[in-house]
């Protein structure tokens, strides 16, 4: 686990609202606080699809990819003033979670992984992000938590997205 404070915020909640940076993940929770406070739960709703739709073709994650909800967030974002507080809570998409651990090429069994976890939160004044790892059970390795705190640090290098450690 690592906590990551965000040096260009404009930068970030461009790449974060209007690009396809964040794309990879999916959405677990949203909470933004403008003049209303807005709680977005992202599990997928199965029921609300027509039973032919309710499949993994058509519903492949039990959350929201975030690129189907980035837009009512940013919608609900912007303004004449800067929000007082938000939060969301992402995971990699599992197919790129498995990539990356496999790419890894350690002996480590990583079958009690469950997720890896983006957490996203503004105070009014700065941005931290936040790194951690969800698993089925408790593990002793930390393994998993190295991996992901390395991949998502060379990501937002690649990104151009500037961060300071913290």
């Amino acid at each position: 686990m690592q906590a990551l404070e965000i040096v260009s915020m404009k930068n970030f909640m461009s790449q974060l609202l209007s690009s396809d940076a964040f794309d990879g993940f999916l959405l677990e929770e949203a909470v933004i606080r403008t003049a209303n406070s807005y709680t977005i739960d992202g599990h997928m709703n199965a029921d609300f699809f027509p039973p032919d739709e309710r499949d993994p073709e058509h519903i492949p994650y039990d959350f929201c990819p975030w690129n189907k909800i980035k837009g009512l967030c940013f919608d609900l974002i912007k303004g004449k003033y800067t929000p007082l507080h938000f939060k969301f809570v992402l995971q990699l998409k599992p197919e790129t979670m498995r990539r990356l651990l496999a790419e890894n090429n350690s002996s480590e069994d990583f079958s009690q992984v469950k997720a890896f976890v983006l957490n996203i939160r503004y105070d009014g004044s700065k941005a931290v992000l936040t790194t951690s790892v969800s698993y089925h059970t408790f593990v002793m390795s930390r393994e998993a938590d190295l991996i992901w705190d390395s991949a998502l640090c060379h990501y937002l290098n690649d990104k151009g997205i500037g961060y300071e450690k913290l």
